[in-house]
């Protein structure tokens, strides 16, 4: 969103009750603003701050109402390091482990390529490791990160990029092609990719909202990610009398081999997730001997290791995917023939 010379102030507002009770309020091309303070003299002298740098000519940024000196301040005293460790923060307490985690593989990955020209760390593994265990894992804040871990966060502090040059779309086509590479140099999956991608795009978004950028600079850059194979080879799926004979050949296996043909059947026959098949209790099936029976999903179990969860469980337990937590189950159907095996083995 471009800068904006339509700036209006408006007097201080007294708000009884409230520990930061003077509040600056100012418009910018008709978007409200304000800043709270303690007393009124903080207040007064914020406003007449901000006039002044509209009085000397000074376009306001319509998004964070700051005029383009503080703007620019802004961008040059944070780093990207300081914005996606923020943006760990502000996440963490409203995402599960399992995005915690993918979130903190992503921020490990780029964060070594924004750095000044010519940085390199002699350890990248170590500093991969220092990223993902410590700096992107806020469960881990609670102690002070190992010695060497230590060493590897500093020179990343002193060499991080400010956000006022990630704008630069050379440097961000070098950021983005860090994420198609693992740390041995080979090629990552591309759907991998896609996802690291997608977690970087949501830092920017953050970041302006915040007011460091007037645009997300990702959505104009002209660069290609490697492509996702959506398409299925059908030499590789099975049909049904394959499938049947599969299951069949798991069911004789000693020990957990009833359980097994039960897990394997659940996701070919109702098209059930992993997740939701070790969820799955008594209750929610409906098993007749004959016919059709039905399978009301509540949930999954997923794993998300013990490092990345509040409790420090392996597991946590999900609602179904792109449901919210208290949404109606999903029922599917399930052929009766395989039904009534799988009432011999579910969990009650």
């Amino acid at each position: 969103m471009a800068m904006s010379y339509k700036v209006r102030f408006w007097e201080i507002r007294e708000r009884t009750g409230r520990q930061k009770g003077f509040e600056v309020r100012w418009t910018v091309s008709g978007r409200e603003k304000s800043e709270s303070f303690r007393t009124k003299g903080l207040a007064e002298s914020r406003r007449a701050k901000l006039m002044t740098a509209a009085r000397h000519g000074e376009p306001f940024d319509p998004r964070s109402g700051l005029p383009a000196s503080e703007l620019r301040a802004l961008k040059q005293g944070t780093t990207w390091y300081t914005l996606a460790r923020e943006y760990t923060e502000q996440r963490w307490d409203r995402t599960p482990g399992n995005t915690r985690r993918t979130l903190a593989d992503a921020f490990a990955t780029i964060t070594p390529a924004l750095v000044e020209p010519g940085a390199v760390y002699p350890h990248p593994h170590i500093l991969r490791r220092a990223l993902y265990s410590w700096a992107f894992n806020k469960n881990s804040w609670k102690a002070e990160p190992t010695k060497e871990w230590q060493e590897a966060l500093d020179w990343l502090q002193r060499n991080s990029l400010p956000v006022s040059e990630l704008e630069d779309p050379d440097t961000l086509r070098r950021a983005l092609d860090a994420l198609c590479r693992k740390l041995d140099g080979t090629a990552a999956a591309a759907k991998t990719v896609k996802r690291k991608k997608a977690a970087v795009n949501e830092v920017f978004g953050v970041a302006v909202e915040r007011g460091y950028f007037t645009h997300n600079p990702l959505n104009g850059l002209r660069w290609t990610a490697p492509e996702v194979a959506d398409e299925v080879d059908p030499d590789c799926v099975p049909n049904p009398a394959q499938v049947a004979r599969l299951l069949e050949a798991v069911r004789e296996l000693p020990g957990r081999g009833a359980h097994l043909y039960a897990f394997f059947g659940c996701m070919y026959y109702a098209a059930m997730r992993p997740a939701e098949v070790i969820h799955l209790r008594k209750a929610q099936c409906r098993l007749p001997s004959t016919g059709w029976g039905l399978l009301n999903l509540k949930g999954g179990i997923v794993t998300a290791g013990k490092e990345w969860t509040d409790d420090g469980s392996v597991h946590e337990v999900h609602s179904l995917k792109r449901r919210a937590a208290k949404a109606q189950g999903r029922e599917v159907m399930t052929l009766g023939a395989w039904a009534s095996a799988l009432s011999c083995v579910v969990r009650s």
